[in-house]
């Protein structure tokens, strides 16, 4: 009998950790509020694996037996029944986290482990409105999460050797490397990158050179395969912002202080790669990088 897992949030993040559980012979349960974002999720699953077919690294079997270990739902109560391990990608937004878990200890069985794929809000936070915080893990993954090899495995203040051990354990299981960590505010991927990305767009904001001059020296000057502006627009300007904000109340340090540039962008809608503009202009299909009209 297959281990059955349950993935909350059908977006970018859910749709992959669920496409790599399945295809690794897991039963999945993917579940979201949004039946349509769940047919959504299902068909970028079935693109993505058509992708790997093409270039050989599965078969057209494996396919067929991946999307076969899918099932989706809308209730949460029902999803998550018989699960071993719940990992939880929805919005990075704590009280919509917190929200989630509480329900989730509510309704899971006593043993299940609940995990969070939270890119930089406290792991200890999230286990304090449950009452299995040994139980209550960070499963951070990178996007996007069938190509990228790193899980972070973020340890909460209460979170036992055992669970750790077990989470190390389902990674490696999933071809993937697991790095412990220990829970503080952006961990160690977000912690280093964050304040990265910030610094270039605070360059671009006061001046020193432009979008495509900024991606340009950090690419070839630190050989970095994308500039920190692109890369911002890949994540998401709103994450970004999401994530800054929770360092600096974390640490109140300067370095971690938005950009009123980026705070702006957010709030004018211009989030990067989802909303078809950030630093740069993205049309579906073409790789081609086009500095947005405003920054010309």
């Amino acid at each position: 009998m297959k281990k059955q897992v349950s993935v909350i949030g059908a977006g970018t993040m859910g749709n992959g950790i669920a496409h790599v559980f399945a295809m690794n012979g897991y039963q999945v349960n993917l579940i979201d509020i949004s039946a349509a974002a769940l047919e959504r999720a299902l068909g970028t699953v079935e693109k993505n694996l058509d992708r790997m077919v093409k270039k050989e690294k599965i078969s057209e079997a494996d396919k067929v037996e991946t999307l076969a270990n899918l099932t989706t739902y809308t209730d949460i109560s029902t999803g998550v029944k018989g699960s071993i391990l719940v990992v939880e990608a929805a919005t990075e937004n704590v009280d919509l986290k917190l929200k989630i878990f509480k329900q989730l200890d509510e309704v899971t069985d006593a043993e299940t482990i609940l995990a969070t794929n939270t890119s930089s809000i406290s792991i200890t936070k999230i286990a304090a409105v449950t009452n299995r915080a040994d139980k209550v893990i960070g499963m951070h993954f990178m996007n996007p999460v069938p190509v990228m090899k790193l899980v972070e495995v973020i340890r909460g203040y209460a979170t036992s050797d055992e669970v750790t051990a077990q989470v190390m354990e389902m990674s490696k299981g999933l071809k993937k490397v697991p790095v412990e960590v220990n829970d503080y505010p952006g961990f160690v991927a977000n912690r280093v990158l964050m304040p990265m990305i910030n610094e270039a767009i605070y360059t671009l904001f006061e001046g020193v050179a432009g979008v495509g001059e900024i991606d340009t020296v950090m690419k070839l000057g630190m050989g970095h395969p994308m500039g920190p502006l692109q890369l911002a627009d890949f994540i998401g300007l709103d994450v970004c912002l999401a994530i800054l904000e929770v360092m600096y109340d974390g640490f109140r340090r300067p370095h971690h202080a938005p950009c009123p540039l980026l705070v702006n962008m957010v709030m004018a809608g211009k989030l990067g790669v989802k909303s078809g503009e950030g630093f740069y202009k993205h049309t579906r299909g073409s790789k081609e990088l086009v500095v947005a009209d405003a920054f010309k």
